[in-house]
């Protein structure tokens, strides 16, 4: 999935992926929008940020 990366952060969002092209000093998300996969999961380790993206 590709997002644009903006200069707002999600501010409810903690992320702490720092090799990840979203990531923004303070441990938030700086993409205009996250997707989180799969349905139906039924606990932490199922489910993905499908947002992620490696720095580059």
């Amino acid at each position: 999935m590709r997002v644009d990366k903006t200069g707002n952060p999600i501010s409810r969002v903690k992320c702490v992926v720092n090799t990840c092209r979203y990531y923004g000093n303070g441990n938030y998300c700086t993409a205009s929008e996250i997707e989180i996969q799969p349905p139906n999961a039924h606990d932490t380790q199922e489910t993905d940020c499908a947002t992620f993206s490696p720095e580059r």
